[in-house]
């Protein structure tokens, strides 16, 4: 089917249930279109696949099991797949209806996410992988075309299954191209072999920096070009990505056993970078305009048309009231070859009437839209919902995928109809069950916060001086080893910043030894330092560095500053010098020249003390002109 014969679709019925309102979509695998739910009277989104597909034996098989899985999958940040299905050679999957538009459809208008924005993306986003991984479904294509947000700006991640079914398939694009991009692909995705979760954790790696900065990393201008470069470099993140960097450039490394092991180490990454970023603005969500709203809602039945009407207008009438009115068409011809009396035409008349009437009466009951909740926290919920004259009845359940407080499931679903004032019963995530906490004693500091930090807990670090544990080695933790606490509960560890400090102690006027013994009973060592004092006794102390009394850790070295004495010097022969050359030749052996009757250029006749004499530096030397 070419792309342009999709639009066809709309007002079509698949499966009897779901008739396609309008497309709003539409990717290389195929159209999305708005469409109404005709049993649960709910607006839903409806992926029709390439009828090309349809053809593809080994694609069907893959889809229909994969299809299976996805619509198993239920977490707030997964997109939620209601039902699918082959209608007269047309694949198609039913979606909820999200408003918020694409991550693809907010860049596209140039707008750019900040690194705190993309942080927040990137953990929702994280939190549903790890969710599928655990449960062995590899996305295989995360892209911003797949990042979907609801009209609250929470992430729900698209088409889980679909690129695997995809990849089995022979179909190409209507331009020759095979099915699907190599701009967010893995190096390892070009290679024969199974693919895990670290590809789809190098996708969202390159996923961040184009939120940020509009431009994919490593891509080159051929798949295969795109591919062979990110076999042999890593992602490089821009500097201007701050704390985010470091995550995305491990994420994007080139041999899967050096980025993060899963999607539970990149999501606690991510945790760690967001408190390094102020709190990240509401994301300018594209949206998909008010155009959803706006449809005009397609009432159950089939169209009459009269002559030189729309096919698609206004005149549609119930399938029960159409139906009814076809028996009495062929009624009314056997009454009026029987000549039945005309009260069995009255009989028919009230048969048809009761049907519109009950549907009439129940409808008008039920007319307020449900809101979605699913991803909200219970007090936003409750307000949400209230806002339609709804109640709201909350039932708690323990999970381990989802954050405490968030509302994981409602009934009846988003887009369903209520009466005023009925009640919408959500299920609230009591969070993870708790966790008891590991002994990391002994381990060093690194090793202590991240093995915490897997089990889900914020880490918080504390310093302490110990006497006996080494500098950077974990002692204990609060609270204690044993306790039970969630995951995301703050635990302190604390960390020797081994023995304290002490004082260094008055060793002035010792001898080097008996200074090097008085640190070293206080657990410090001694390095030598030999001066020259014209005050103090040659091999007597003078002082320390640091000072007497200035803190100095433990086992550190102190350095001890012993006299030389002080320093003696040759005095020179100047006689027979002009006065100036002898001054010179006295400051440069650091004498001082003091001359007697000066007079330029006079000859120097004698001096005292006279050349050959050894005294000390600084001392004066007498010049006779």
């Amino acid at each position: 089917m070419p792309h342009s014969a999709l639009v066809d679709l709309v007002g079509r019925v698949l499966a009897g249930r779901y008739r396609l309102l309008a497309p709003i979509g539409a990717g290389g695998s195929g159209r999305v279109y708005l469409a109404d739910d005709i049993r649960l009277r709910r607006r839903v989104a409806v992926k029709v696949l390439h009828s090309g597909l349809a053809e593809d034996a080994g694609f069907l098989r893959r889809f229909r099991a994969e299809a299976q899985i996805a619509a198993s999958l239920h977490h707030p940040h997964v997109m939620a797949v209601y039902d699918w299905g082959e209608d007269d050679g047309v694949p198609f999957m039913v979606l909820e209806l999200l408003k918020g538009g694409s991550l693809r459809g907010l860049l596209d208008t140039g707008a750019r996410l900040t690194p705190q924005q993309s942080v927040h993306v990137g953990r929702q986003v994280a939190a549903a992988l790890r969710y599928a991984h655990t449960r062995g479904l590899v996305h295989r294509d995360v892209k911003p075309a797949n990042l979907l947000f609801d009209e609250h700006g929470i992430v729900r991640v698209a088409d889980f299954g679909l690129a695997r079914a995809l990849a089995e398939a022979s179909w190409t694009e209507p331009n020759g191209t095979v099915l699907g991009t190599a701009r967010y692909a893995s190096p390892e995705q070009g290679e024969e072999g199974r693919l895990d979760g670290r590809a789809d954790l190098y996708a969202l790696g390159l996923v961040l920096v184009e939120a940020c900065t509009g431009t994919v990393p490593l891509v080159a201008d051929t798949a295969f070009g795109t591919i062979a470069m990110r076999s042999h470099r890593g992602v490089q993140a821009p500097l201007e990505l701050g704390p985010l960097g470091p995550v995305v450039n491990r994420a994007g490394r080139p041999d899967p056993a050096e980025r993060f092991a899963d999607a539970t180490g990149m999501g606690s990454a991510l945790a760690r970078a967001a408190r390094q970023l102020p709190p990240p603005e509401a994301l300018p969500i594209a949206g998909l305009g008010d155009s959803v709203d706006d449809v005009e809602p397609t009432r159950v039945g089939r169209a009459r048309r009269q002559p030189g009407s729309d096919p698609f207008g206004d005149e549609t009438v119930s399938e029960a009231a159409a139906s009814l009115e076809i028996v009495n068409e062929s009624r009314h011809a056997v009454m009026r070859r029987s000549a039945v009396p005309v009260i069995v035409g009255v009989a028919i008349a009230a048969m048809l009437i009761a049907p519109v009437a009950l549907f009439l009466s129940t409808g008008a009951a039920a007319s307020v839209a449900v809101p979605s909740l699913v991803g909200l926290k219970s007090g936003p919920a409750l307000d949400a919902a209230a806002d339609k004259g709804l109640g709201m009845k909350v039932v708690e359940r323990r999970t381990s995928d989802d954050p405490r407080g968030l509302i994981i499931e409602q009934r009846p679903g988003p887009g369903a109809f209520l009466g005023e004032g009925d009640e919408v019963r959500v299920v609230v995530s009591r969070g993870p069950p708790p966790v008891s906490i590991p002994s990391i004693a002994g381990l060093s500091v690194t090793d202590a916060q991240a093995q915490l930090e897997q089990l889900g807990f914020v880490v918080g670090i504390q310093r302490e001086f110990n006497e006996t544990i080494d500098k950077d080695i974990a002692l204990r933790t609060d609270p204690v080893a044993g306790t039970k606490k969630r995951p995301e509960s703050s635990i302190t560890v604390f960390v020797s910043d081994g023995p304290p400090p002490v004082p260094v102690p008055e060793v002035a006027g010792k001898s080097y030894d008996e200074a090097v013994a008085t640190l070293a009973a206080q657990r410090l060592g001694a390095a030598r330092k030999d001066v020259f004092s014209d005050t103090v006794t040659a091999g007597t102390v003078i002082g320390t560095e640091p000072a007497v009394g200035q803190p100095a850790a433990r086992d550190s070295v102190v350095t001890v500053v012993v006299s030389k004495g002080p320093e003696m010097v040759e005095v020179p022969n100047v006689v027979g010098m002009t006065v100036e050359a002898a001054s010179t030749a006295l400051r440069d052996r650091g004498l001082i020249p003091d001359v007697e009757d000066y007079a330029p250029g006079a000859i120097v006749r004698a001096q005292a003390p006279t050349g050959g004499n050894i005294v000390k530096k600084n001392s004066k030397v007498t010049v006779f002109l």
